[in-house]
């Protein structure tokens, strides 16, 4: 039988993760949540852009919860802690690209007794933080032997990111350097990031110094940009990098660094993508050294990526993905390394009836 799935929020994650759902021969979607109330009764498929599927978004969680699903999939904008341990409570194992992908020692015991409790599941996955930082360096270090140093990097225009509200109030793409550089989002992202750069220096075994480092630049605009939030006025901010790094005795271990910039045009510093363009990177030095270049996750377009972000909808896919493991999995808050290997399945009309 298939496993029973619910879609908790129906943003961009969300509505890729519904048409996910709803493509897998493993998953049935039965419940959708939503924190919209003039989305509340409306087809799921609707809302994700597909045929109908006979499921009524609700904003209704004991309504949900008493459905009984095998698994939640969790993505609203910003977590709640207690909404999770509610859902793992009620019995209903829960994946999510906001967190939990590694603990490293971290204090996670009220998710723990409450999955516990509900023999339940709880599991971070994602793309980065999520996969391209953690899990895909680990399976490329194999090929290496005497690892000194391992780098995820993304390089991302995000200018097709459809999430105005989070790219101008919460990233303060616009805002004044001062602002940005006050701004708590070193913290907010790096919960996630630290994770898994924990993940990597207890698997490959460095012995890192106990402080992560962390560092914040940003560009501004020399001339007005047109950008989904409004045009970037110069001298505000319209681009921006974020370094997180574990070092043994000062020197870098592993580094993972986001790119995040609104084009490549009348910038200061003059940042551009390089030669690569827009890209996901995974880079391990040893013996050998190897060079990963993940392609195929941004949009053609500006127009395209406020339509429909390959990003968004790779982040969604590696959650839908892990249902079917984490659903098999004993309860507690696991990592890829407490899963067997999460794989994708093939399109309806080519796989197996």
């Amino acid at each position: 039988m298939a496993l029973k799935v619910i879609q908790w929020a129906s943003g961009g994650v969300g509505r890729a993760a519904v048409a996910g759902i709803a493509a897998h021969p493993e998953l049935e979607l039965v419940g959708l949540w939503v924190h919209d109330p003039d989305k509340v009764g409306r087809d799921a498929g609707e809302l994700a852009g597909t045929d109908p599927l006979g499921v009524a978004a609700t904003d209704d969680v004991e309504a949900l919860l008493a459905l009984g699903a095998d698994c939640v999939v969790y993505s609203p904008i910003v977590a709640d802690e207690a909404v999770v341990a509610r859902i793992l409570a009620a019995g209903t194992s829960v994946v999510t690209p906001l967190g939990w992908f590694y603990t490293g020692g971290r204090d996670v015991s009220v998710l723990a007794a409450a999955a516990e409790a509900g023999g339940a599941t709880l599991h971070g996955t994602g793309i980065h933080p999520g996969g391209v930082t953690e899990r895909f360096p680990l399976m490329v270090s194999a090929l290496s032997g005497s690892v000194t140093h391992v780098r995820a990097e993304e390089f991302s225009d995000i200018r097709t990111y459809d999430a105005p509200g989070v790219v101008r109030d919460i990233m303060l793409f616009g805002a004044t350097p001062e602002a940005a550089a006050a701004s708590p989002m070193v913290g907010f992202l790096g919960s996630g990031f630290l994770q898994s750069i924990d993940m990597v220096v207890d698997a490959l075994g460095f012995r890192a110094d106990a402080e992560r480092r962390s560092r914040h630049e940003v560009a501004v605009a020399t001339a007005p940009i047109d950008s989904p939030i409004g045009p970037i006025e110069p001298g505000l901010v319209a681009a921006q990098r974020f370094t997180w790094e574990a070092t043994v005795d000062g020197e870098p271990v592993v580094t993972v660094r986001t790119n995040w910039m609104m084009g490549e045009e009348d910038l200061d510093p003059a940042w551009t993508f390089g030669p690569g363009g827009e890209r996901f990177e995974v880079e391990v030095s040893g013996d050998p050294s190897s060079l990963v270049t993940f392609h195929g996750w941004h949009p053609e377009s500006i127009a395209a990526g406020l339509e429909r972000n390959p990003g968004v909808v790779a982040t969604a896919n590696h959650c839908v993905s892990a249902v079917p493991a984490v659903c098999a999995a004993p309860p507690g808050v696991l990592s890829y390394l407490d899963l067997p290997l999460v794989a994708g399945r093939a399109a309806p009309h080519l796989g197996r009836a």
